[in-house]
């Protein structure tokens, strides 16, 4: 034995033990050659570029129906990636299911069933429950936050299958059916959108026939804003990417997470090419090169519709991506949505810089709802004149309003900016279903406020709620009746705002945690909860936490019989 050699056996002796040999397996996590070759095999020719890894992650959730450790790791050496990296990006997104070391394997198929608010109202609890007990081996139930589907409501997901109005006897058939996926047919495909005149405007923009500032003009002129929630005037938002040094990009917002929200859905499955024409507008408008769609994984049938209709298209013009989102709300905003299209956790960015200045792969970047790019064409063609007949109540233009909950025909409704509750449930509704009685509502959405029936004479547009507390946002519009529980209705959106905070800052991780926690004990701290919930208002990094306690802060003030205890009303 050489004297190195019996030096290095000497470390590893110990009194009373004898002699232990030095392991051969090198420090730190090793790839496990089987786990390496099916990820390679997976991959294929795929490119393994660091923005791709959610992309790779739902290729390996979608061969397996789980994601282990070990293709993690594989991932990882694959991507020359951290294999932290790899874990902290995986293990942020609800849809990603991480099996660790020794833990059982996950059932090869899930069903989701919705519990935000529209589903909760009509009975979702009742149906998550017996389907726990009653579905067969191999079969995983679990809670789902917003699926997109409210008008339908409750809404149960099979594998990728959409259970509309959902029961046990219906759920339990589309398990027997096994993971099946609706194909849609009866849509605007490419050549039925040419042949009514589509993409003649781009044509003409192409080749100089029509100018960027004539466009721009029309914009500026018909004030439409931001239809995702913001409500940003669109024109000055081109203006000021196009007025940043190039190269630029641009990023659809396609993610709306926002309970009550389901009119990009609908567009999107009915009527593609008018959003994809206002897409391509904006890039020529904005000269960039690349075009993101970002797309939220609960809408696989637009997904499965834009990878067909883009395959139409003809050459020229931008490269468009497909990116996919993961089942997280917090990408709705645009600096989270930014982060997770290079592969990232969906952590809001501080700013400035603006993502304007400074956004994908730090270069300025147009971002745009999929609502506002779809009314750009018949803005452009129509004019402005056609644009501002429409409106009430002194507002101009119109608003696709998703309404859901006590209504008679719930549903996307296409209706005048500016348009009271009381107008739109009569009108454009049905009325209210029979046995309920008009009670309360949310003018937009999850984080929009909650406001009583005795103001229904408010007009639902930008710039109009916010003295009450509320904002009109993505127009989600959610009916409540005096069968409903006021109190519940918010703490079912609170706790849908812990559940989704990203966890990056204090006041909305521990704010939405603790205010779910007050609101469960019987009576209510009304200072309390107040002083909380501005505390998140004030110091919360993003629209999150900054509009998380609308609902709670509105329900104490417009609703204080719901805070009387059964002594006080005796």
């Amino acid at each position: 034995m050489s004297q190195q050699h019996d030096h290095n056996v000497q470390l590893f002796e110990h009194p009373g033990l004898g002699r232990k040999r030095a392991k051969s397996t090198p420090k730190g996590r090793q790839v496990d050659p089987r786990a390496l070759e099916e990820i390679d095999a997976l991959l294929g020719d795929r490119s393994r570029r660091r923005d791709l890894l959610i992309e790779h992650l739902h290729l390996i959730q979608d061969r397996y129906h789980q994601i282990s450790v070990a293709h993690l790791a594989a991932l990882a050496d694959q991507m020359k990636l951290a294999f932290a990296e790899v874990f902290e990006t995986a293990t942020f997104y609800a849809h990603f299911d991480i099996v660790k070391e020794g833990e059982p394997s996950i059932p090869p198929l899930t069903v989701r069933v919705c519990d935000s608010l529209t589903c909760a109202m009509h009975c979702a609890q009742d149906l998550l429950d017996t389907l726990e007990k009653t579905v067969p081996a191999g079969v995983r139930v679990v809670r789902a936050p917003c699926l997109g589907l409210c008008d339908h409501a409750p809404v149960a997901e099979v594998g990728h299958h959409f259970v509309h109005r959902a029961t046990p006897e219906t759920v339990t058939a589309a398990i027997a059916a096994g993971d099946t996926h609706v194909h849609r047919t009866d849509y605007v495909d490419y050549a039925a959108y040419v042949a009514g005149g589509g993409y003649a405007l781009l044509n003409d923009l192409r080749a100089g026939r029509r100018s960027i500032e004539s466009i721009l003009a029309l914009l500026d002129d018909s004030g439409l804003r931001g239809l995702g929630g913001a409500g940003f005037p669109t024109g000055r938002k081109w203006r000021a990417v196009r007025g940043e040094p190039g190269p630029r990009l641009m990023a659809v917002n396609g993610d709306e997470g926002e309970p009550g929200t389901f009119k990009d859905r609908y567009y999107l499955n009915t009527d593609p090419h008018r959003f994809l024409e206002g897409t391509l507008i904006g890039a020529h408008v904005v000269e960039a090169s690349d075009v993101y769609i970002y797309l939220r994984d609960e809408y696989p049938l637009a997904r499965e519709i834009l990878t067909r209709e883009l395959a139409r298209l003809p050459p020229g013009g931008p490269v468009i991506h497909m990116r996919r989102g993961a089942g997280a709300y917090i990408c709705g905003e645009e600096s989270s949505l930014l982060e997770s299209l290079e592969g990232k956790r969906g952590l809001p960015r501080h700013k400035p810089p603006y993502p304007f200045q400074v956004g994908l792969f730090g270069l300025p970047t147009l971002i745009n709802n999929v609502e506002t790019l779809y009314w750009i064409r018949d803005i452009v063609e129509k004019g402005n004149g056609w644009w501002n007949a429409h409106g009430r109540n002194g507002r101009v233009g119109l608003r696709s309003y998703s309404v859901s909950g006590r209504v008679r025909e719930p549903g996307v409704k296409l209706a005048p900016a500016g348009v009271t509750i009381r107008e739109l449930i009569e009108e454009f509704c049905g009325g209210m279903q029979d046995g309920h009685r008009f009670h309360a509502y949310l003018p937009g959405g999850a984080s929009g406020g909650i406001l009583p029936a005795a103001m229904d004479d408010i007009p639902l547009d930008f710039g109009t709620l916010e003295k009450h507390g509320c904002f009109i946002g993505s127009a989600a519009v959610v009916v409540l009746s005096d069968r409903d529980d006021m109190r519940g209705a918010a703490l079912n959106l609170m706790r849908f705002f812990e559940d989704e905070s990203c966890g990056q800052c204090t006041p909305c991780r521990v704010g939405t945690q603790k205010a779910v926690t007050l609101m469960q004990r019987p009576v209510w701290d009304q200072d309390l909860l107040g002083e909380l919930s501005q505390a998140m208002r004030d110091a919360s990094i993003c629209g999150l936490g900054q509009a998380a306690a609308n609902p709670l802060t509105c329900v104490m003030r417009y609703f204080p019989e719901e805070f009387m205890t059964k002594d006080a009303a005796e």
